[in-house]
């Protein structure tokens, strides 16, 4: 059994007051007897305009929050999922990069968001009665186009971000490449996610016979944004193992990396599918 920890924060649009954030979440997970710990994405910084993303996007390998994981991961000696950073493509937008550091503060995976948030939620839900949110990632963030997977001590895990939630056919590609850690980092909005947030995680744990880890954005931030909260760890069942509800946590669960194996040979599921019928 390894300890694994999904970080929620409420973070703000200062960079430095978001890292040292981060990191008081980070040392109570590594205290804890964490040995791989996810963060949310934005974990460094949530928006106050869109032009905010590219004012803090970093060159790729330096920079205040790419060398805030190296320099957590080797102090406490974790791997470490780092959310989400931008990340300079020297054109007009940035990649939402999701990096892993190993337990010596090497980066040895970045995974670049493909799939981008452009929606508009009219009247906030479908039942109406709120203002509407209008979201265009893509007018600031240039998607990715590869999936990224990696091998850490405890098996090979995959690497997503918040919207890829939404389509499957990631997964099923993550799954192909060996994944049995799945791993999420999010800042679903509190309309989306009191929707969607739960079905959608369970949904690509039990359909990937893997576990995921999703931590997310949860409470009302600085710039006025709210996001949904209850970060939540998944077993290769579909059952949600730990969760929080809102506000800054650290969600705490005892990973056995042979459960996915022993749930495959149970339930064949990954070898019965029949893609050219």
């Amino acid at each position: 059994m390894t300890r694994v920890a999904a970080v929620q924060m409420v973070s703000g649009t200062d960079v430095g007051t978001n890292l040292a954030a981060a990191a008081a979440l980070i040392h109570r997970a590594a205290a804890d007897g964490a040995r791989l710990v996810a963060l949310p994405e934005n974990f460094g910084l949530m928006l106050g305009r869109d032009a905010d993303r590219l004012a803090a996007a970093e060159d790729d390998g330096r920079g205040a929050m790419q060398d805030f994981l190296s320099a957590e991961a080797r102090r406490h000696g974790i791997w470490l999922v780092g959310g989400t950073i931008p990340i300079r493509t020297g054109g007009e937008r940035v990649r939402a990069a999701c990096c892993v550091v190993n337990d010596r503060g090497e980066r040895v995976a970045r995974y670049d968001k493909i799939h981008l948030f452009d929606a508009s939620l009219s009247g906030g839900d479908q039942k109406g009665g709120r203002a509407s949110e209008d979201y265009r990632e893509s007018a600031t963030i240039e998607p990715g186009s590869k999936t990224v997977s990696v091998e850490t001590p405890w098996g090979r895990l995959g690497l997503s971000v918040c919207y890829d939630l939404r389509f499957p056919e990631l997964y099923r590609e993550l799954s192909a490449q060996g994944c049995t850690l799945l791993v999420a980092p999010s800042a679903f909005t509190a309309t989306t996610g009191r929707a969607h947030w739960e079905v959608l995680i369970r949904a690509r744990a039990v359909e990937n016979l893997a576990w995921l880890l999703a931590p997310n954005q949860g409470g009302r931030h600085s710039n006025g944004r709210e996001t949904f909260g209850h970060t939540a760890i998944v077993n290769p069942w579909g059952q949600i193992v730990a969760t929080a509800t809102q506000g800054e946590a650290v969600v705490l669960a005892d990973f056995d990396e042979h459960l996915a194996a022993r749930v495959r040979a149970q339930l064949p599921a990954l070898q019965h599918r029949r893609l050219t019928v």
